[in-house]
């Protein structure tokens, strides 16, 4: 970063750095000047540009005229990571166009941990119904589950009416003729063992 900045990118600067705390080490932020065709600022480089170098950017888009946010678009670096870019047209105090901040976020540690992820997403094949069948345990977890993932409902924000739904169920499956299976029930939906059988009671009412 330069500490001669054109009076225009004072306006701005509070932005850059704040972007740059956030996200560093992985985000570069550069503004370049569009009249002079330089760039003026620079944070955290990826590349091997320094302030000073000409932007060798011909001219701004025509959407640029109507469009808050350039992109996002994607780049390459010299060494081969890839990076995501947005730019912003930035204006001084008269509303004039003057400056382009450019923000490239490094996704290269992204993708490996994304590649590696995906080494581990085999497709999954069918429970073997001889294995579990008989486990109430797995049983009740996978009613909660299922329940909560088909109606889009959060576990930790579930409703007394919810609660007493998925109890209901568990009773009507006969997962509760295992002696333990309240306390089993209630850490899969949350609650004490006693709002269970309070909720038992109330479904078989």
């Amino acid at each position: 970063m330069t500490s001669a900045s054109p009076a225009w990118l004072e306006l701005h600067l509070p932005l850059c750095e704040a972007i740059v705390a956030l996200f560093h080490p992985f985000v570069e932020v550069a503004v370049h000047d569009i009249r002079r065709e330089r760039i003026v600022a620079l944070w955290n480089p990826l590349s091997e540009r320094k302030v000073g170098d000409r932007s060798l950017v011909d001219e701004l888009p025509e959407s640029s005229d109507e469009a808050r946010v350039i992109g996002p678009y994607p780049q390459v670096l010299a060494d081969g990571r890839t990076i995501t870019s947005v730019s912003v047209v930035l204006h001084n105090a008269k509303g004039a166009k003057r400056g382009l901040l450019c923000i490239n976020f490094d996704r290269s540690p992204l993708d490996g941990t994304i590649d590696l992820l995906s080494r581990f997403g085999a497709p999954m094949r069918e429970r073997p119904a001889e294995l579990f069948d008989r486990d109430w345990r797995e049983q009740i977890a996978l009613l909660v589950d299922d329940e909560c993932r088909t109606r889009r409902l959060r576990r930790d924000r579930l409703t007394r009416a919810q609660r007493l739904a998925l109890v209901r169920l568990m009773d009507e499956r006969g997962l509760f003729s295992t002696r333990h299976a309240a306390g089993h029930a209630a850490r899969a939906v949350g609650v004490s063992r006693t709002t269970i059988y309070a909720l038992l009671k109330e479904a078989r009412s």
